[in-house]
């Protein structure tokens, strides 16, 4: 038993790297889909719309890890919360993955029509989501209420931009219908940077929850 709680701390240590890993390449594709959006570039549209493999293969490999350590060494309290959070948070991020590709997939549609406006507010919501991603993950590393009660905090300044960016796009639509189409697309990009917030605050949940044993899905606004 003595040399099976060591050997448990190293897969546990083990398993948080490795979502740690799939964390920064989650917050990566984010990154480049809306520089891609920005810069109009087809070439980084497509290396994020079409690379979605290795995010896939850790999710995979997570999951297999965090199954393995619940069988073979039936943890409890704190653990078992842990574990239970990490097979939460891998979901997580294998959508915050193809939310990317959702976006990437958009930024080409959008890339095929003149710009509707000077892209300002859906940049500061992707700097935000992949701000709030990178804490919510911290703490849970770091098992930080605190940080991931911030986490919760920031989640309302991605809604206000969105509801944001809508108006403003509905102004340039009904002045001009040409613009319907990109701007439905930019639209569209805005909910998804929202969408990877609430995942990020669904993380953020989990790890209050892991930390406290305090369920706090239903008073804060994240979901999806």
């Amino acid at each position: 038993m003595d040399k099976a709680v060591p050997h448990f701390r190293e897969e546990l240590e083990a398993l948080l790297a490795r979502l740690l890993e799939m964390g920064g390449l989650a917050e990566a594709r984010v990154r480049e889909a809306v520089e891609g959006l920005v810069t109009r570039d087809p070439a980084l549209i497509a290396k994020v719309r079409d690379g979605d493999e290795p995010l896939n293969r850790l999710h995979i490999e997570i999951d297999d890890r965090c199954f393995r350590l619940l069988a073979l060494h039936q943890p409890m309290a704190t653990d078992l919360r842990a574990i239970v959070a990490a097979v939460k948070i891998n979901t997580d991020l294998e959508r915050v993955g193809d939310l990317a590709v959702n976006i990437a997939q958009a930024a080409g549609r959008y890339a095929t029509h003149p710009p509707v406006k000077k892209l300002i507010d859906i940049p500061q919501m992707s700097d935000i989501a992949q701000g709030m991603l990178h804490d919510a993950l911290d703490a849970f590393v770091r098992r930080d209420t605190r940080l991931a009660q911030q986490v919760l905090n920031e989640d309302d300044r991605l809604d206000g931009l969105k509801t944001q960016v809508f108006r403003e796009l509905l102004t340039y639509m009904l002045q001009d219908p040409s613009t319907v189409e990109p701007a439905l697309d930019l639209i569209l990009i805005s909910r998804h940077l929202e969408r990877i917030g609430d995942h990020a605050t669904n993380i953020a949940e989990d790890v209050i929850f892991m930390v406290s044993a305090q369920d706090v899905r239903h008073h804060t606004a994240g979901g999806a």
